[in-house]
């Protein structure tokens, strides 16, 4: 989690504050404390009920004997799990907010890597999706594929390294977060060695802005504009078919550049800082506090937001709706009237050969990409 740097004592060390004596005076960061202690809570509570609700439904139909058919599946169930996790430690961070830590060293170590590796892990998920649908639509003539044990094998491969590298960047919140007193309250947040503060925390906000934003921003970019340029050119589609999946791309990118970029830009803003020590009036460090706040809130909207562009758009997905649903009431001895299930517009895009559309049925192994 990212740690709101309002402290208003006089220890000037970037371990955990940019609270540095402006013109030879402490700057006091009350208000900062204020507005987060009532702002993030409200919007954490939000960002957790509407994501728990489509993340868990995501999680129930992908597991409840839906085949996993392709890497953007297995990806998009990784990716509710991951944005679970990480919603699951906000309730603690809106303690923080209010009270101030209370749970001790070991509990901010755990919950600081947890939101650090599962923000990085939904992140390259979403370029690894793009990849996937970009591999669908230039590498598989025919649109379809196998879901051979081999194949398989390296869905899991391709996950376990993702989650690693999340790992990764997670590792510095495991190792260094602690809780820490100041005059007002304890706080969780990062406390490096006073001989790497300043190199350790540039270094870290400049690797994130690049693997959580730039990396995967760069890859869908590329990606869909690829997807797209085949899926315009494509023959047997009918034309509302096209734009309708051009909508979906272009959504996808917008969507994530608009939840992400505000707060990659104050981010880097932060380690422009730390390198060059720009920031050298009260208010202005009270802004970028503020800043911090809002626009990491924006970002973590886009956990609630996956679901809706990655699964509940798909016909086929509210198909397997329809069916946890329908067995569902089965099991409770309902008989519910007939509901016809919308078939998937599943289209499989080749430059060589003629598209075709298919009907999608849990027994169909298919790489193509779904509207």
């Amino acid at each position: 989690m990212e740690d709101f740097y309002y402290f208003d004592d006089d220890d000037s060390s970037l371990n955990d504050s940019y609270d540095y004596s402006y013109e030879h005076s402490v700057c006091d960061k009350e208000a900062v404390r204020s507005f987060g202690g009532v702002f993030l809570p409200v919007i954490y509570a939000l960002a957790l009920v509407v994501g728990l609700a489509g993340n868990a439904l995501v999680v129930v139909v992908y597991t409840s004997k839906v085949r996993l058919r392709t890497l953007t599946d297995v990806c998009i169930l990784n990716l509710a799990i991951s944005d679970l996790l990480l919603l699951f430690t906000l309730p603690f961070w809106a303690a923080d907010a209010v009270h101030g830590w209370r749970l001790g060293s070991a509990a901010c170590k755990i919950t600081s890597f947890v939101y650090s590796t599962n923000f990085s892990c939904g992140m390259l998920l979403l370029a690894c999706i793009s990849v996937d649908r970009y591999r669908a639509v230039t590498q598989n003539p025919t649109g379809r594929t196998g879901t051979s044990p081999r194949i398989r094998k390296q869905w899991l491969l391709v996950c376990v390294a993702l989650w690693a590298v999340a790992g990764f960047l997670g590792l510095p919140e495991l190792l260094f977060s602690t809780v820490k007193h100041t005059h007002h309250r304890m706080m969780c947040t990062a406390m490096y060695p006073p001989s790497m503060a300043r190199p350790a925390k540039a270094a870290l906000e400049l690797l994130e802005v690049t693997l959580r934003f730039l990396l995967p921003f760069l890859v869908m970019v590329v990606c869909y504009c690829l997807v797209g340029r085949a899926l315009s050119q494509a023959a047997g589609v009918r034309r509302d078919r096209k734009w309708r999946a051009l909508r979906v791309l272009l959504a996808v990118v917008a969507v994530f550049l608009l939840t992400q970029l505000p707060y990659n830009v104050v981010k880097l803003c932060r380690a422009m800082d730390i390198i060059y020590i720009l920031v050298t009036d009260c208010e202005v460090s009270k802004g970028l506090d503020r800043a911090i706040q809002v626009t990491e809130s924006l970002a973590l909207a886009h956990a609630c937001i996956n679901p809706l562009l990655y699964a509940f758009i798909g016909s086929s997905f509210r198909g397997h709706v329809l069916k946890v649903a329908k067995r569902l009431g089965q099991r409770l001895g309902r008989h519910p009237r007939h509901v016809s299930e919308e078939p998937a517009v599943e289209i499989a895009l080749n430059m060589h050969t003629q598209t075709q559309s298919q009907s999608g049925s849990e027994d169909q192994d298919t790489s193509t990409f779904t509207i």
